[in-house]
């Protein structure tokens, strides 16, 4: 059937798996992108910093420490997550109370004193990152040939993704950052340290970006420029999907990821842009994004 069309099964899967991957990413970037603005309401475009930062943090463990890649996705998340604690802490929290439009320019600007520091210390040239050697080799599926890190990366995010997706929507404390965000004087009445539960939760966010990079590492090159090639497709996700869902995040980015992989294989040219091309129609039909509550 698609030879008829010029197309072999080995090359529509292949991309179909290429999509999957790139959508694992996507869900899990705009996933921390959704937390932090569903729950805290500051549009975070550090968001591609952290996730460069994530990689950099694993190559430089494993280069300087010789610390392999089963910690460095423990150590890497957690040292991104207080940085984002600090810098919600410290600069964000006076923020709150004004116009997005003041989180958004913050964190741009922290994001491009990142990305030029790193730039300035170790170039623009890409560092390879070693598969793991417990996830080295594939399996020939007959149709493809399935590498087991990749395999691994979908299966690991689509979990992250839904668990952090369960912790948020169905858990007690999940009911408690919500309400944080929303009446915050009725939590405190709880006993909930309602500040600490937001430094949190932009912690968790962030996190989940630095996350994103240690899995990314061994797939794509480490360098400085990797976030921001790749946050404004993520804002487009998080927009399609609708700004602040959390579940919408996740079905949207794997879903994108696939349309992107299919599109190489029928239109190359088009692949590059039909994410923004499917963003226009949706806010054309359903500003809010597709999962999102119109206000």
């Amino acid at each position: 059937m698609f030879e008829s069309i010029g197309i072999s099964p080995q090359e529509l899967f292949g991309q179909v798996l290429v999509g999957l991957i790139n959508g694992s990413f996507y869900a899990i970037l705009s996933l921390g992108l959704a937390i932090i603005f569903g729950l805290l309401n500051v549009i975070n475009f550090a968001h591609g910093a952290f996730y460069m930062l994530g990689a950099f943090v694993a190559w430089l463990l494993l280069q300087q420490a010789d610390v392999g890649y089963w910690w460095a996705l423990f150590l890497a998340p957690l040292a991104i997550g207080l940085l984002g604690a600090v810098l919600e802490r410290t600069l964000l929290r006076r923020l709150y109370q004004v116009d997005h439009l003041y989180g958004l320019l913050l964190t741009l600007g922290f994001a491009l004193i990142l990305e030029g520091s790193f730039v300035y210390k170790f170039g623009s040239s890409g560092n390879p990152y070693p598969v793991p050697e417990l996830l080295r080799g594939g399996q020939d599926l007959g149709f493809m040939y399935l590498p087991n890190y990749r395999a691994w990366v979908v299966i690991a995010s689509l979990t992250l993704c839904i668990g952090t997706w369960f912790a948020i929507e169905r858990t007690r404390m999940g009911a408690y950052l919500r309400a944080a965000t929303e009446n915050p004087t009725l939590v405190e009445n709880f006993g909930i340290n309602v500040p600490v539960m937001i430094t949190a939760t932009f912690a968790l966010g962030v996190a989940l970006a630095g996350l994103a990079g240690v899995l990314a590492a061994p797939i794509y090159q480490v360098n400085a420029t990797m976030g921001s090639n790749l946050i404004i497709t993520v804002f487009a996700v998080v927009v399609i999907g609708g700004m602040g869902s959390i579940l919408g995040s996740v079905i949207t980015g794997v879903s994108l990821g696939l349309l992107e992989g299919v599109t190489k294989v029928f239109y190359p040219e088009a692949s590059n842009i039909v994410i923004f091309v499917a963003m226009a129609i949706v806010l054309l039909v359903k500003p809010a994004g597709l999962f999102g509550q119109e206000h």
